[in-house]
């Protein structure tokens, strides 16, 4: 590992190393290269793990298991910290071993650690993923503030590329400002979009229920594909996650979040990201929790239902 000063010296949940008996592994991709208004994502593996301490007694409420015993984590990815280009070129070796040993869950990071984790699903899969996107941002720009990608274009780059099922791209908590053919791409392509302003009032299990039941159809009628979650903190509304670096007012809360999460926890996740978590402008650690109970929940559905 390098010694770069961001990196991470603790684990999540303050568990053991990753090793070949671990059938889940957490990994931190602490990267910021491409963020366009607040840098200090690339501290989101540290400040995750920091909140995850409060989980030692991790049985989970709802699922009634908790990781321990199973979970390991294979500490921060040694990355340059230098360009996109780069990044993106060292990480598929480090990840591929990873993703093969244990099911993964990592630790951004900004945005744009998501395309090529998504270039190695598919590659080890041999076929596209559906991909379920919390996000204040579409992430469907043509091009990143005049470069070719950033944390803005994976979505866009991930459909033109084919690492996707387009009728499986669900977004959620999407309100940022922008022009109608970013915002509506992800629908115009086949897949389905929630707004910020769709979900307003739409916080207990029955009130998503049926959105998730319209993801179960898509799912079911496309042979149910392997599902990808990357979770931009910043779908939270700032007061909820204001240690991020593009906050955006009138998002969705954490009861919505969790709602969702434990209800899609019967599907064939294979992986799951948690991004842009900027601790410099958190107040009181409450973005860093809110990520790491994300991130536990996931993980905890994942072993509920045998994943």
């Amino acid at each position: 590992m390098s010694n770069f000063a961001f990196l991470s010296d603790q684990s999540f949940m303050k568990v053991g190393d990753a090793c070949p008996g671990s059938r889940y592994a957490v990994a931190g991709i602490g990267w910021d290269g491409s963020t366009t208004n607040r840098p200090g994502a690339r501290f989101g593996p540290r400040g995750i793990r920091q909140a995850s301490h409060m989980l030692c007694d991790g049985t989970h409420p709802l699922f009634d298991v908790t990781p321990e015993g199973q979970l390991g984590d294979a500490g921060d990815l040694d990355l340059p910290n230098t360009s996109l280009e780069r990044m993106r070129a060292a990480l598929p070796a480090l990840v591929d071993p990873l993703l093969r040993r244990h099911h993964m869950a990592w630790l951004g990071g900004d945005h744009s650690i998501t395309l090529p984790l998504l270039r190695a699903y598919k590659a080890w899969l041999g076929r596209p993923l559906a991909v379920i996107h919390f996000d204040a941002h579409c992430d469907t720009w043509t091009d990143h503030f005049g470069e070719p990608s950033g944390h803005g274009t994976w979505v866009y780059e991930a459909i033109q590329e084919g690492l996707v099922v387009n009728e499986c791209f669900v977004q959620f908590g999407i309100r940022s400002p922008g022009e109608r053919e970013a915002r509506e791409y992800v629908r115009d392509q086949g897949g389905l979009i929630w707004t910020g302003r769709d979900l307003r009032g739409l916080d207990s299990p029955a009130a998503v229920a049926p959105m998730l039941q319209s993801i179960q159809q898509r799912l079911q009628a496309h042979g149910m594909p392997p599902v990808y979650l990357s979770l931009d903190i910043d779908c939270l509304d700032p007061a909820f996650a204001p240690g991020t670096g593009t906050p955006e007012p009138a998002g969705m809360s954490s009861n919505q979040v969790m709602s969702l999460l434990e209800g899609m926890a019967p599907w064939p996740f294979v992986g799951m990201d948690c991004v842009e978590v900027a601790p410099a402008y958190d107040h009181a650690e409450i973005t860093s929790y809110a990520a790491a109970q994300f991130v536990w929940t996931y993980l905890c559905g994942r072993i509920a239902s045998g994943g």
